[in-house]
């Protein structure tokens, strides 16, 4: 599809208020993806570092018992 002017490319032959607002929506949609499994990356590593710590400790306390 070839457009005359740079209006006519946002128009979109008259469509260009739904076509734009569905490329407004996937990219909303696809943000809110990415932000949400970045926080959930986060929230999921601190968790794992924890869990590590707390068995680090276990570890130590068995052996300084069995000493």
């Amino acid at each position: 599809m070839q457009f005359d002017s740079f209006s006519d490319f946002i128009a979109m032959g008259g469509y260009g208020f739904y076509v734009w607002l569905s490329f407004g929506t996937c990219a909303l949609i696809l943000l809110g993806i990415l932000f949400s499994s970045l926080r959930d990356t986060k929230r999921i590593m601190a968790s794992v570092e924890q869990q590590v710590a707390r068995e680090a400790r276990i570890k130590k306390a068995k052996q300084e018992r069995i000493s």
